[in-house]
């Protein structure tokens, strides 16, 4: 593994351990060369993803991406970077046991759509806005309508 501080090749392990939830293992490493310290995760990938674009265009799955995009409609919200960790772990795990090596982006927003609706309403609007490109008040109050009419049963 590469230091990121200073790029040496050359690092040292010196503490393995699982993460909480076990879906990843957390590494401590070590630079000889400059002497900082760093973590890495290690995660099991069950296959190569790929997502479909509605314009047609193909690029490969990415986590982060998809961390980072829920760590933004959550932010400055009482959620737990633990839950959005978990919430990205599932969101993978069912996109992965598919069994398609293709998805279709729409399919990755929906599951993030399903899984913020549970988790918290403001976050689940903020995302919406953004993945339904929302124009007009309009498009708010329509889905703001539909969060009180399913609050409500």
């Amino acid at each position: 593994m590469r230091c990121p501080f200073c790029g040496n090749d050359d690092t040292q392990v010196k503490d393995s351990r699982p993460t909480d939830d076990n879906s990843a293992i957390r590494r401590r490493r070590f630079c000889a060369a400059c002497g900082s310290r760093f973590t890495t995760f290690e995660r099991v990938q069950l296959r190569e993803l790929t997502v479909v674009k509605k314009n047609g265009k193909r690029v490969p799955f990415d986590r982060d991406k998809l961390a980072r995009s829920i760590q933004i409609a959550c932010r400055k919200r009482p959620v737990d970077a633990e839950r959005i960790e978990q919430m990205v772990n599932g969101i993978v795990r069912r996109l992965e046991s598919q069994g398609e090596p293709e998805i279709a982006s729409d399919r990755v927003g929906e599951q993030v759509m399903e899984a913020l609706y549970t988790l918290d309403p403001v976050a689940y609007v903020r995302f919406a806005s953004v993945y339904k490109n929302f124009h007009e008040v309009k498009d708010f109050e329509d889905l703001v309508d539909r969060l009180n009419v399913d609050a409500r049963e």
